[in-house]
C-alpha cells in the first residue's frame, strides 16, 4: 500500500516493500550478489553507464554489479525518501561516508570549494570539514552568521538540529533564508524523520548516521542522504566511483530498524523527559542541556514534534566528577554512538569531538546521554548512585582535560 495519505507509523512499516508481494515474500529479502548476469554486453553496458552516472539499471540490462547498485539497498532508499518528504535517498557505508560524498558532489567540477558549518555540531563532521582534506575550505560560524559567511565560491552550508553534543536547536527555515541560493544540509541524526522533517522547511538535503536511531540496535553502521532527484544522480555517482555503497545486510538491518522508529523514539523521549527533569534537580548537575526543558527559540512544536532522547549534563565537580560518573554506572553503557534500545553515556570532549578545534570542544565538564528503552526508574536510580559515588565530595582542580586523558 503506497497511499500518500498513510500516516506517519504505517509509512515506517510499510514503505520500500511495494515489492514483496510480487516476489511471493513476507519479510525483506537480501540480495547479497556482489556480480550479477549480464544478457548481452550492449544492455549490460548500457545499464553500467546509468547506473555510473547515478541512475538505475535498466530493465533489460540487468544490475550489473553490486558497487553500483543492490535492491536491498533500494528498498532503504525508498522508505527513508518516504520518511523524510524526499524525492529520493542514497545510502552509504556510514554517515561520514554520506557526509564525504555530499561534499564531493557539490564541489566537485564546480568551481566552488567553500563550506559554511554551523558550530556546534559532530565531532567527526567538524573534523573533516576542518581537515582540508577534501580540498575545501571552511568557515564556521553561529546561525546568525551564515550570510555573512557566504562567498561567491560558497557551495553548501552544513548544520545540524539538534546540534551533538549541546543539543542547541538551529531555526532551519530562518538558516534557509540566510543561505539564499545556496543549498543548506540538515543532519537530521539526532531527531530522526519521527521528530523533524528538514526538508518541509526548504533544506536540499538530510542526512543521518543512519547507526543511530534508523538502525536502533547498535549492530549496523551505515549513512543515507534525503534529498532532491538531481542531488540524488550527484550522490550516486560519487558512491558508484568511490565504493561507498551500504552493504547489503546493512541495509536490511536499517530498513528493519524502520519498522519500529516510531515507537522507539517516543518511548526513549518519554525516558528522557523524566530523566532530564530529575537531573535538573540534582545538586551535583550545574545545568542539563535538553530542549523539552529550555526551549526560548519555540522550535520544539514549531519545528519539531517533541524534544528528542538525547540530553547533555554539567557537572559541578568538573572533568574529574565526569570521570568518576561515567566509570561507575552500572545499567548505562559506558561507549560512544548514540540512538539503540539501551542507554549509553561518554564524555564528547576526551572521545568524539576529541578532534574538534579548542575554542570549539565541549567543556570537560560535560557528559551526553543517550536514552534508551530501559525503565526511567531504573536509569535515574542508576545514574543516582553513579553521582552519589563521585558527587560533592569531588573538587576540580582543572578546567580542561587532564594531559592524560588528551
Amino acid at each position: 500500500m503506497t497511499s500518500p495519505f498513510l500516516q506517519l507509523d504505517s509509512i515506517a512499516v510499510h514503505a520500500g516493500r511495494e515489492d514483496l508481494t510480487a516476489l511471493g515474500v513476507h519479510a525483506l529479502p537480501i540480495d547479497l550478489s556482489s556480480t550479477n548476469p549480464l544478457p548481452d554486453i550492449e544492455a549490460g553496458g548500457m545499464s553500467y553507464e546509468s547506473m555510473a552516472t547515478g541512475g538505475a539499471p535498466l530493465p533489460e540490462g540487468g544490475s550489473v554489479y553490486q558497487r553500483l547498485w543492490n535492491p536491498t539497498v533500494a528498498r532503504l532508499e525508498s522508505a527513508l525518501a518516504r520518511l523524510e518528504h524526499a524525492e529520493e535517498a542514497v545510502a552509504f557505508s556510514s554517515g561520514m561516508a554520506a557526509l564525504t560524498a555530499t561534499v564531493l558532489a557539490l564541489t566537485g567540477g564546480t568551481g566552488k570549494r567553500h563550506v559554511v558549518a554551523v558550530r556546534p555540531m559532530y565531532g567527526g563532521t567538524d573534523h573533516l570539514l576542518a581537515s582540508g582534506l577534501l580540498g575545501v575550505e571552511t568557515t564556521f560560524c553561529a546561525p546568525d552568521e551564515i550570510t555573512a559567511s557566504l562567498r561567491p565560491d560558497t557551495a553548501l552550508v552544513v548544520l545540524e538540529t539538534p546540534a551533538n553534543p549541546t543539543l542547541d536547536l538551529v531555526d532551519i527555515r530562518a538558516a534557509v533564508t540566510a543561505a539564499g541560493d545556496v543549498p543548506v544540509l540538515v543532519d537530521n541524526t539526532f531527531a530522526t524523520p519521527i521528530l523533524q522533517n528538514p526538508v518541509d522547511a526548504g533544506a536540499a538535503l538530510v542526512l543521518h548516521s543512519a547507526t543511530k536511531y534508523l538502525g536502533g540496535h547498535g549492530d549496523v553502521v551505515a549513512g543515507i542522504v534525503a534529498c532532491g532527484t538531481e542531488h540524488a544522480a550527484a550522490l550516486r555517482r560519487v558512491r558508484a566511483v568511490t565504493g561507498a555503497l551500504l552493504h547489503p545486510l546493512g541495509a536490511y538491518l536499517v530498513h528493519r530498524g524502520l519498522a519500529t522508529l516510531p515507537i522507539r523514539v517516543r518511548a526513549q523521549q518519554d525516558g528522557a523527559r523524566r530523566i532530564a527533569a530529575w537531573l535538573a534537580t540534582h545538586p551535583d548537575v550545574a545545568r542539563v542541556h535538553y530542549p523539552g526543558l529550555d526551549d526560548p527559540s519555540g522550535l520544539v512544536g514549531r519545528q519539531m514534534r517533541g524534544p528528542g532522547a538525547m540530553l547533555a549534563i554539567r557537572l559541578r565537580g568538573g572533568y574529574d566528577q565526569a570521570l568518576r560518573v561515567t566509570s561507575s554506572v552500572k545499567l548505562f553503557t559506558h561507549a560512544v554512538s548514540l540512538g539503540g534500545v539501551d542507554s549509553l553515556i561518554q564524555h564528547p570532549a576526551a572521545l568524539t569531538h576529541r578532534p574538534v578545534a579548542a575554542e570549539a570542544r565541549p567543556t570537560a565538564d560535560l557528559v551526553r546521554l543517550s536514552i534508551g528503552l530501559e525503565d526511567h526508574e531504573d536509569l535515574i536510580a542508576d545514574l543516582d548512585q553513579a553521582l552519589g559515588q563521585s558527587g560533592t565530595r569531588i573538587h576540580a582542580t582543572t578546567s580542561g582535560i587532564p594531559v592524560a586523558a588528551r
